[in-house]
């Protein structure tokens, strides 16, 4: 029996504002060993447009950059669940998952204002989040958004 598949750690520093979660990385992300690594998922695209920049950052840059990028920019990305069993890439295919640890993230992110679930798997799970994270660490409200996937398999929205 092999061991399940676990998401990646929480790619955050001291000074994310806004964590977006996803449920679980897809087949080509887990391949490529990274956040939102599918050629087609929009995630990283849609961020760029909204902080276009200076042009040094692109969807061509390394993974490396880009995370740097979002960094910079007081982002951050996690998953919800810590492992899961999943045939192909789809959430509805997800079964035995294992949430993540949402307390740990008072630690690293005290400054956190917002969670946003990035597509309705990650987004069920609000409520175990808001449980872990309801203040940040001086206190303020944490606040939560749902937000349409980025994922290739969302067909009823484009870019």
């Amino acid at each position: 029996m092999s061991a399940l598949p676990t998401s990646f750690p929480p790619l955050v520093s001291v000074q994310t504002r806004l964590l977006v979660l996803g449920s679980f990385p897809g087949v080509a992300s887990l391949e490529a060993q990274q956040y939102y690594g599918h050629p087609r998922n929009h995630f990283w695209r849609i961020l760029l447009a909204i902080w276009p920049g200076d042009g040094a950052v692109t969807f061509a840059s390394s993974y490396q950059q880009r995370c740097s990028w979002l960094l910079d920019r007081k982002l951050g990305l996690w998953d919800v669940f810590a492992e899961c069993e999943r045939e192909g890439s789809l959430d509805s295919n997800i079964r035995n998952a294992v949430l993540n640890d949402f307390s740990a993230l008072k630690t690293a992110c005290p400054h956190l204002q917002a969670v946003a679930f990035n597509g309705g798997m990650s987004f069920r799970h609000a409520p175990r989040v808001r449980a872990a994270l309801a203040e940040n660490a001086a206190g303020a409200e944490v606040m939560f958004y749902s937000l349409p996937s980025t994922s290739p398999a969302n067909a009823s929205w484009t870019l």
